[in-house]
C-alpha cells in the first residue's frame, strides 16, 4: 500500500482510528463526561481480595469534578462546565462511568444510576468501565435493551492475556473471565471495548506482541492501550523500588515500536481509541522522563508507521 491508498477501514490513516469512526457516527462533536458513582471493586472490599490492583490509583485519571458525594446529575453538570471552559463546546455528551467497577452493584441501583444519566438532556449515551467478572446476564440483557436506541459501550479492563500476570497484579479474575464477558456482551449487540497495559512485570516484549493474535480472536470493537505507569503509593511502585530488574520500563521510542509491532498483528477491524496513558506528574513515582503528552505520543506513532511503511493488521492472520 502507498500513502495515497486507503486501508481496510476506509481512510488513509495507517491504523483504524476510533476517533474517526466516532466523528463519522455522530456527525457532530460529542464529548465524554466522567462520573464517579461511588463504586468499589471486589478485589478491594474483600469479596475476592483486598488492596485493589497493584498498579491502580483511580485518582491518577479521574477528573477533579468527579466527586462521589455529588449526584450523577451534578457531576454531569460540573463536567459539562469543565469541558466548555477547557475545550470547545460539544453538542452532546456521553456519561462515562469511569471510576472503579461500574457494574459492581445490584441491578436496581445500576438502573437508577444509568437512567439518571440518560435523563440529562445533553447526554446521548453511556460508556461503562468495568471488570470482566462483574457483569451478569440480567445486566447485559438490560444494557442490550438500552443499546437499541441509545449509544452504549461497555469497556472491560482485560489488562493482559496472561493468568500468571493477572494473579501477580492482584486482578482477582482470569483471562477466561474476559473471554466470556466480551463474548456475552458482543453477542447481545452491545459495543465492546477492552483495555490493555503494556509493561507489566514479567511480560516480555515478544509475549506482548504475540498477545495481539489472542485479542484479535475476540469480538472486541474498541481497544485502549497504555504503558505501565508507576503511581506513588501503589504496590507496584514499591515492587519496582525493591526489584527494578523485573520491570521493562520503555522509553517513548521503545514503547511506540512495541505498539506498532502489536498493531501489525492485530485484527484491522478493531478500532484504536488510545495507545498511551497520562497521569498527573505529581502522582508519578516513575524514573522515566516522559515529557510527551498523549497526543504527542499519538503523533509520533503515526509518523513511525509511515517511516516503517507499515499499518495495523499488516501481519494479521485470520483464523489464528
Amino acid at each position: 500500500m502507498t500513502r495515497e491508498q486507503t486501508y481496510p477501514w476506509g481512510t488513509a490513516r495507517r491504523y483504524n482510528s476510533y476517533t474517526d469512526w466516532f466523528t463519522s457516527y455522530f456527525g457532530k462533536r460529542v464529548q465524554k463526561v466522567s462520573i464517579n458513582a461511588g463504586f468499589t471493586c471486589p478485589n478491594r472490599d474483600g469479596s475476592i481480595g483486598y488492596g485493589g490492583c497493584a498498579y491502580c490509583t483511580n485518582e491518577a485519571f479521574i477528573p477533579a469534578y468527579c466527586i462521589p458525594d455529588s449526584s450523577v446529575t451534578e457531576q454531569i453538570e460540573k463536567g459539562i462546565a469543565f469541558h466548555r471552559k477547557r475545550y470547545r463546546r460539544a453538542d452532546s455528551y456521553l456519561a462515562y462511568f469511569q471510576a472503579y467497577t461500574n457494574t459492581y452493584a445490584g441491578i436496581d441501583r445500576l438502573k437508577s444510576l444509568y437512567e439518571e444519566a440518560l435523563c440529562h438532556p445533553a447526554v446521548t449515551g453511556l460508556v461503562i468501565g468495568t471488570r470482566p467478572d462483574c457483569v451478569s446476564s440480567e445486566l447485559l440483557d438490560y444494557l442490550a435493551q438500552l443499546a437499541r436506541d441509545r449509544f452504549v459501550t461497555v469497556e472491560y479492563g482485560i489488562e493482559t492475556v496472561s493468568d500468571v500476570t493477572l494473579k501477580r497484579i492482584n486482578r482477582g479474575h482470569t483471562f477466561a473471565d474476559a473471554v466470556r464477558a466480551v463474548a456475552e456482551t458482543s453477542g447481545r449487540g452491545i459495543r465492546t471495548g477492552a483495555h490493555l497495559i503494556f509493561g507489566l512485570p514479567g511480560e516480555s516484549r515478544s509475549q506482548i506482541t504475540a498477545s495481539a493474535e489472542v485479542i484479535s480472536s475476540m469480538p472486541v470493537n474498541i481497544l485502549k492501550i497504555r504503558q505501565l505507569q508507576l503511581i506513588t503509593g501503589t504496590v507496584m511502585a514499591k515492587e519496582f523500588r525493591d526489584k527494578p530488574e523485573e520491570f521493562d520500563l520503555y522509553s517513548p521510542d521503545d514503547y511506540i515500536s512495541l505498539v506498532i509491532s502489536f498493531l501489525e498483528r492485530l485484527n484491522p477491524a478493531i478500532m484504536i481509541d488510545r495507545i498511551s496513558g497520562e497521569s498527573p506528574p505529581r502522582m508519578l513515582d516513575d524514573p522515566r522522563s516522559w515529557s510527551l503528552r498523549s497526543n504527542e505520543i499519538l503523533q509520533l506513532f503515526a509518523q513511525r508507521l509511515e517511516e516503517r511503511e507499515t499499518w495495523q493488521g499488516r501481519l494479521f492472520k485470520p483464523g489464528l
